[in-house]
This record gives structure tokens, sequence and C-alpha cells, in this order.
């Protein structure tokens, strides 16, 4: 462990912090000005963003991304289906498992909160990198 805290220190977690707060507000904002929940938005942003970049995603990887649990995901992606904004695709491979995609009304709408984010996305990369520059290399 290092020696104490500095003021300098704090101010830049806290100051990340605040830029934190600040984005994820934003992203609520956005989220339902495109008609989208805060949750709903995060899962599309899941599936579309899948860390293979396939742009699909099953309800397992979903409920370890969210850190949710497996039904809490199954009844978003289900609610998710009936308002057209998720489809599935059963597995060729294995019957058992479906993939899930973005409709193109949630292609859409996700691109509409996204696009939307920008100004937010980029003021937290900068206090990110602003807390980066010092207190992430002791």
């Amino acid at each position: 462990m290092s020696g104490p805290l500095t003021a300098e220190e704090v101010a830049r977690v806290a100051e990340f912090r605040a830029a934190l707060r600040q984005f994820l507000r934003g992203s609520v904002r956005n989220a339902r000005a495109a008609g989208l929940t805060p949750q709903r938005y995060l899962l599309l942003l899941m599936i579309k963003g899948a860390a293979d970049h396939s742009e699909q995603s099953t309800v397992t990887q979903l409920a370890g991304r969210l850190q949710l649990a497996q039904s809490t995901v199954t009844e978003l992606v289900r609610r998710a289906e009936e308002t057209g904004l998720v489809e599935r695709e059963r597995s060729p491979a294995d019957g058992r498992i479906a993939h899930l995609r973005l409709t193109a009304e949630g292609e859409r709408r996700l691109a509409e909160s996204f696009t939307s984010n920008e100004s937010e996305r980029r003021a937290l990369r900068d206090a990110f990198r602003h807390l980066e520059g010092r207190v992430l290399q002791s």
C-alpha cells in the first residue's frame, strides 16, 4: 500500500466519480428520449456490443456482462422481444442455444441513444485520462 492519500489524488477520484455519474444520468436521459428504459438500453448495448464483435449474445452471456440473475435477463429479453427490439435465432450447431440480435427497430433506437450520448462519453474519457495520469500510476 502506498502512503497517505493526498488531497490531489482524492480530488481526481472525486472528479472522475462526478463525471461517471454525469455520464450515467445522460445515458438514462438519452435512452428515455429514444423510447427506451435504462435497462432496455443496456440490454441492446450489450447485445450489439458483444465482446466478440458478433453483435449477438445469449442470455447467459448477458447475465454475466450485466451482472444480473439469468431469470432477470430472461425477463428483460422477453419484454424486448414483445416490443420488437430483439429477436432470437436458434444456433444451428446447438438447438438449445438461442442467439439474440437487435431488430431494425432495436438498431434504430440504440443508435439514437448512443449518438446522443457522445458528449457525455467524451467528458468521461477525459476525466478518466486525468485520473489515469496521476492516481492509477501510483
